[in-house]
């Protein structure tokens, strides 16, 4: 039995609530979560988007059977067994086509999630909730998302069966659905509020698919489906975050019951309080996915390294990582300009604090990557006073007090984004 579909099973006998869904392109990030999974023991979900991660390389130039196998080099590298490491494709449709008609967008998704189920992705999002070139204006039932996705779905298993003759006995994807997806990596504007999902067209989804399964001839493929996309009320911007209510979501939460063994799949939890993730996992919420928080720590990590750099080294040995960072993004501002609005000072501190962090789309750059290493190993040549360290990593400084965490650069960074995972670990566990 797939791990998720086990999950949902053994929430309903009093087991976990929940599996935290790792949803990023980042090298640093991706490990810090399988060295996490080292220590604890419990699975992890890791997931590629349709834009990191494609066909023709996505913006993190890996095509899926790359990430599949660099992520796994990661997990025998770190001792992590292949057994809890579940990988993930999101969005996978025809997202980044949208500007095509029909038959060329979905063409391109076609071949999307063929290769994603055969180099090994086992947990798909089926995404076919936007709009393409030629559909028609106005109104955009559900039969649509739903007539795509059923034909994805198709495809999928196709690629599985052609996956089970190069690998006996190789893992039965199982699948997520749902057309109320929020934008990936979080608001591009400032919002007044949010609606939550109804019933009424979480049932819609569910229906619409159930009909298309059936008129493709797979009445089974239901099965195979352990999740939906919904809006909880949960979403973040450049500066706010929309905290979860479960009284709003109650009504929501409620129509599950109709549906047995079937969670939601909540997108955008980033900088959710632990208290929050938890009530979302508790009402029904049992896929939890985060991204630019994880990447967010991680930079915040980096930040508060150079600045004890600075107070440490010479200035002409210093790695200026910050200053670097700043002109790569001005020098390519294509990741962030459409994102991030107001004047010079503002799009300054956005580059730099945005809770959506268009920086993440910078890290892998070469010169930012010298800069990072050149940060770790001036710090690992001198002794960060601990009054310094409790100055700008606090709870860092906690740990190395009470003799949890080696006084390394890289260790304080790896803790750095592990306080995130914690929270979604504490959210998910059982009651």
């Amino acid at each position: 039995m797939h791990p998720i579909k086990e999950l949902i099973l053994n929430r309903s006998k009093g087991g976990a609530l929940a599996i935290p869904s790792y949803c990023t392109g980042s090298l640093p990030v991706i490990r810090a979560a399988i060295r996490r999974a080292a220590k604890t023991g419990l699975p992890v979900l890791i997931e590629a988007t349709a834009n990191q991660v494609d066909q023709n390389g996505g913006y993190t130039g890996l095509k899926p059977k790359d990430y599949y196998d660099l992520v796994m080099g990661m997990a025998d590298e770190e001792g992590l067994s292949r057994d809890l490491l579940i990988l993930g494709g999101d969005h996978l449709g025809p997202l980044t086509w949208s500007h095509l008609p029909e038959k060329e967008a979905m063409a391109n998704a076609e071949v999307l999630v063929r290769e994603y189920v055969k180099a090994g992705f086992t947990k798909i999002h089926l995404d076919t909730s936007m709009k393409l070139a030629d559909d028609p204006k106005g109104a955009f039932p559900p039969e649509i998302p739903a007539r795509r996705g059923a034909f994805l779905y198709r495809v999928a298993m196709d690629a599985y069966e052609e996956r089970l003759k190069e690998v006996p006995g190789a893992e039965r994807p199982v699948f997520v659905i749902g057309s109320e997806v929020p934008v990936p990596g979080g608001a591009q504007e400032e919002e007044e509020g949010l609606t939550v999902t109804s019933p009424k067209a979480f049932n819609e989804t569910m229906e619409a698919y159930r009909k298309f399964f059936a008129q493709e001839g797979m009445p089974d493929a239901m099965e195979d489906v352990v999740a939906c996309v919904v809006q909880p009320g949960v979403e973040f911007g450049d500066e706010q975050v929309f905290q979860y209510d479960s009284g709003a979501a109650a009504e929501l939460m409620a129509a599950l019951k109709d549906h047995p063994g079937l969670v939601f799949e909540g997108h955008s939890t980033d900088y959710q309080s632990r208290e929050s993730l938890r009530a979302m996992t508790r009402d029904g919420v049992g896929i939890l996915k985060v991204g630019p928080a994880l990447t967010f720590a991680y930079r915040e990590g980096l930040f508060a390294l150079n600045m004890m750099e600075e107070e440490l080294i010479p200035a002409l040995d210093q790695s200026l990582f910050d200053d670097i960072l700043e002109q790569v993004m001005l020098a390519d501002p294509g990741k962030w300009k459409a994102h991030y609005h107001g004047s010079p000072e503002a799009l300054k501190l956005k580059r730099r604090y945005s809770f959506s962090d268009r920086s993440r789309y910078y890290m892998g750059h070469p010169e930012v990557q010298a800069a990072v290493a050149k940060l770790i190993d001036n710090l690992r040549r001198v002794d960060i006073p601990l009054s310094m360290l409790h100055q700008y990593m606090p709870q860092q400084y906690d740990a190395v007090r009470d003799g949890l965490l080696a006084k390394d650069p890289e260790a304080l960074l790896q803790d750095y984004v592990e306080r995130v995972m914690a929270d979604y670990e504490y959210a998910c566990e059982a009651e």
